[in-house]
């Protein structure tokens, strides 16, 4: 099977190396009681992480519905797609039926648990779906899953409130990279630009359902970097605008590097049928069943003829 990490953002590591000599320089600065109390709270932060992970696990097996070929089996074939495609090692997939549209991964040793919400199926396609569940498992295949749990401890050491600040604005700053990262893993996944571009849309605009309005969401979305108090708020925030998310996906797409990776993932899945991309895993209701069927079949460029237009 064909495995690469190669699609990581170029400044994820570069990003986690600094915060991780910040931290080191913030104890080493203060007090050798500071060095103490930090050390013990890191393990304490460690210990607790740990012991709330597999509680949530637990709760998780109790209320959730594990996917598999036995339950929700066309969810459980997209899952297997996007696991042959990345390869992120054991994950566990489970749907959670609350009104959320969203989507997680946590854990630090193996399994990972991937968690989906209902209405991800309401209103996404299963290439759509694809992006979102290849983002998540990107998270987990790079590592992110357990690191997030590490670097926020370190992030949250007792230190001046100066230094508090700075550590908890490189935490974050590490974290929207590897949203970058993650969302490239999505790109391999659902091996469509347009698709992952629309998924992403779907998160913030679900109730889109005609050009007009994907038009009009697309339009809130690429003003974000136009307001100076949005650049200053991202700051402080684990996840980018969503305009330069997809901008980065659109540079991206363009590299050699993106195309051979995407050739590589494909050989994983060459038996598979590609036909479930296209259809709606839960379908509008209010349409006629040959307008359903119709809508499914459109790429989405001509669904959403914005998504082919340049920046």
């Amino acid at each position: 099977m064909f495995r690469s990490l190669r699609y990581r953002y170029d400044n994820e590591h570069i990003v986690l190396v600094m915060t991780i000599l910040l931290v080191l320089a913030v104890i080493i600065l203060t007090s050798t009681v500071t060095f103490c109390v930090s050390g013990i709270f890191i393990l304490l932060m460690f210990a607790l992480s740990a012991m709330m992970i597999n509680s949530h696990h637990r709760a998780l097996m109790r209320s959730a519905l594990p996917i598999n070929a036995h339950q929700e089996s066309d969810l459980a074939d997209v899952v297997n797609e996007c696991t042959l495609k990345l390869q992120p090692g054991e994950v566990d997939v489970f749907l959670v039926k609350k009104d959320l549209l969203n989507a997680y991964t946590f854990g630090i040793g193996s399994p990972k648990v991937l968690v989906l919400y209902y209405p991800l199926l309401e209103v996404m396609s299963a290439g759509e779906l694809k992006f979102i569940i290849g983002h998540e498992m990107g998270h987990v295949a790079l590592g992110h899953t357990w690191l997030n749990t590490i670097i926020g401890g370190l992030a949250g050491i007792p230190a001046p409130f100066g230094a508090a600040v700075l550590l908890y604005t490189s935490f974050k700053w590490w974290s929207r990279m590897c949203e970058f990262s993650a969302d490239r893993a999505g790109l391999l996944a659902c091996g469509d630009l347009n698709l992952a571009i629309s998924a992403l849309v779907m998160l913030v605009a679900p109730e889109a359902r005609s050009q007009v309005e994907f038009e009009r969401a697309f339009t809130l979305i690429d003003a974000e970097d136009d307001d100076v108090s949005n650049r200053l708020a991202e700051t402080f925030q684990s996840h980018p605008l969503l305009i330069r998310r997809i901008n980065q996906l659109r540079d991206y797409a363009r590299t050699k590097e993106y195309q051979d990776l995407q050739a590589g993932v494909n050989r994983n899945v060459g038996g598979i049928s590609r036909s479930s991309t296209q259809r709606e895993m839960k379908p509008d209701m209010t349409q006629s069943a040959p307008e359903m069927e119709e809508a499914s079949e459109l790429p989405p460029e001509e669904r959403w003829p914005w998504l082919k237009r340049e920046d």
